[in-house]
């Protein structure tokens, strides 16, 4: 062989062994790649890249970025100092929303920064994504939570039931972690404690078939916090469905755009938490893209999920700035869910926010019953909570309860990982609605009880047997987990006798403790199942899930400065029985809780609202 034809060959053998030219990404059999600039394109989104010196790109152009300051800079005086507002917003656009099927006009201001001059009609090609120089955030008003006063101490001879509805939410759990990380103790009302109980998976019985999708088991152990009492542990563990059984996904993307949503642990973290969804896609699901800031529009219609990359392209475009006009949002993607609805088929919205409405309705209540009458369109909402500052808990709560779906927060990617990787199948794929616990305690045995948590979930116990009445919907999978704390008869009691109260319990002095009741209906039935538990010994040696479920509830009760535990429960108990109580922890889950109480005990007082 000449050395002509060896050189020839050996360049042959270098430039197929050469990388593929920038933003060349070949897609996958199903639609699926890398999100890039060039990759995008074809869908008609601008997908912002960085140049060699790291200078932001658009659409072939660098942004425009200041040159950096070398020269000193003399400081100012204090009162030469201007407030920083945020660019005034103008009105630029009214229009009318149909709600479909509801026959009312819905009237929308849309306003945007003043220097805007147009206006994009929904359905029109995405602009590209605007790039902003580095700023102060758009601030809004300061984080809320629901007023969560805790459940106080029942006399059973006057008031023997209970009922609440479930809750598997678990936004308490990952925003109090967040606020023990960052050294501070997290306000009251932030700590629901059976959203950190429910927060962790247990290894408890599950029922056979979905026919009869939980399965109840109830333990009574001594109180770790109060000596001379017992804790009731209830706790109902769903069927896992199948995969074969799990229903195609009709799911809409509500993701809020607006200034506030600016910062990496907001819209950044969201972005990547929607690609992991998109990650679990099947061939006969769907995903809408839609998103709102000073206005709301349809980035993408319901696309199937074998278009991977297109769905991708349409998260990283997503850009941030202007108002939050969340109620025009809500509307426009109920309407993308509706337009691929099916009967067959799991519908739901996925609301990622910070929860910062500043622009149209923003009244909690008014969103409330807005999402409250979705819900008969068996189309329900999800809300997921970003960022720290602004983020407005009691709106996400109100919002995804009425909407039939779950609350949680996304603290971080290890969060979005747990929530959006295997875990998405609990919230996604229901087994149960309206879930509703009802326990009613014997006088004879039991002098007082009282419910720790479900301060935002009680009900009437006329409620309990009303299949009007909504409750909490429960997915595949999923544990919940129930406490009460109670005084047998003859034990410590909180409340002194009564003058004149002579009268003997009623009930069976040598028989139950308890008697627990079920109510659930299954996926789009009308009439709801009933299930019933007798309560009827004291578990002397309490198993390692339900020794779990204590500590979680003790650390959450000292967060709150609950009034009843005992002066000599502190942090070191909730350690020493979280450490007996681990078991087997694949994921570090519990690994973590400890840590996070050994932080926790050296927590400052709060010393802000």
């Amino acid at each position: 062989m000449t050395r002509k034809a060896v050189a020839v060959l050996a360049g042959l053998s270098l430039l197929t062994a050469l990388p593929p030219p920038p933003f060349a990404v070949a897609a996958t059999q199903d639609g699926d790649g890398e999100a890039t600039p060039a990759a995008c394109a074809p869908f008609g989104f601008n997908v912002p890249s960085t140049d060699d010196d790291g200078i932001v790109v658009v659409s072939g152009h660098r942004a425009a970025v200041p040159p950096p300051v070398t020269l000193p800079i003399a400081p100012t005086k204090k009162e030469d100092r201007v407030q920083y507002a945020p660019t005034p917003l103008v009105t630029v656009q009214r229009e009318q929303l149909l709600e479909s099927g509801q026959g009312t006009t819905v009237d929308y201001l849309a306003t945007v920064p003043a220097m805007s001059n147009s206006v994009v009609p929904p359905g029109s090609p995405p602009p590209p994504p605007v790039v902003r120089p580095p700023g102060p955030p758009v601030q809004g008003e300061p984080e809320r939570y629901p007023d969560a006063t805790p459940n106080p101490v029942r006399r059973t001879s006057e008031q023997p039931v209970s009922t609440f509805s479930i809750d598997v939410d678990t936004a308490a759990y990952a925003n109090v972690r967040r606020f023990v990380r960052d050294g501070t103790t997290p306000p009251r009302d932030a700590v629901r404690v059976e959203e950190m109980v429910n927060y962790f998976t247990y290894d408890l019985p599950r029922p056979a078939s979905a026919a009869e999708p939980f399965a109840v088991s109830t333990s009574l152990v001594a109180s770790p916090w109060a000596e001379g009492r017992q804790v009731l542990h209830v706790a109902l563990t769903g069927y896992e469905l199948p995969a074969a059984q799990r229903r195609p996904l009709n799911l809409t993307f509500l993701v809020d755009v607006s200034g506030s949503m600016s910062s990496p642990d907001k819209l950044g973290l969201a972005q990547r938490s929607m690609n992991l969804v998109i990650d679990r896609m099947r061939p006969g699901d769907t995903i809408a893209v839609t998103t709102y800031a000073s206005g709301a529009r349809v980035l993408l219609a319901p696309t199937p999920g074998t278009q991977k990359l297109k769905l991708r392209c349409a998260v990283a475009s997503l850009s941030s700035g202007g108002g939050t006009a969340g109620a025009a949002g809500m509307v426009n993607a109920y309407q993308q869910a509706e337009a691929a609805f099916g009967r067959d088929k799991v519908n739901r919205i996925l609301m990622f926010t910070d929860g910062d409405f500043n622009v149209g309705v923003t009244e909690d209540k008014s969103l409330e019953d807005y999402v409250a009458g979705k819900r008969q369109t068996r189309i329900y909402l999800s809300a997921y909570g970003f960022g720290r500052g602004n983020y407005q808990d009691a709106r996400m709560q109100a919002i995804s309860q009425a909407g039939n779906g779950t609350a949680a927060y996304v603290d971080d990617l290890d969060e979005a990982r747990r929530l959006f990787g295997p875990l998405f199948d609990r919230g996604a794929f229901p087994i149960a609605d309206d879930v509703k616990i009802q326990v009613e305690f014997n006088p004879a045995r039991v002098s007082e009880w009282r419910l720790i948590g479900y301060e935002t979930r009680l009900l009437n116990e006329a409620d309990f047997a009303n299949d009007r009445i909504d409750a909490g919907e429960v997915g595949s999978g999923a544990t919940v987990v129930a406490l009460y704390e109670i005084t047998p008869v003859g034990g410590p009691s909180w409340m002194p006798e009564r003058r004149y109260e002579t009268a003997t319990p009623a009930g069976d002095p040598s028989g139950e403790w308890a008697f627990v009741q079920v109510r659930y209906k299954l996926p789009g039935q009308p009439n709801s199942i009933l299930m019933q538990h007798p309560v009827t010994t004291i578990d002397g040696s309490p198993g390692t899930e339900v020794r779990w479920a204590l500590a979680v509830a003790g650390a959450a009760q000292l967060l709150r400065a609950d009034p009843w535990m005992a002066p000599d429960f502190g942090w070191d108990r909730v350690i020493d029985l979280a450490q007996g109580a681990r078991g087997d922890d694949p994921w570090g889950e519990r690994a973590q809780f400890v840590q996070i109480a050994r932080a926790a005990e050296g927590l400052p007082p709060r010393r802000t609202p």
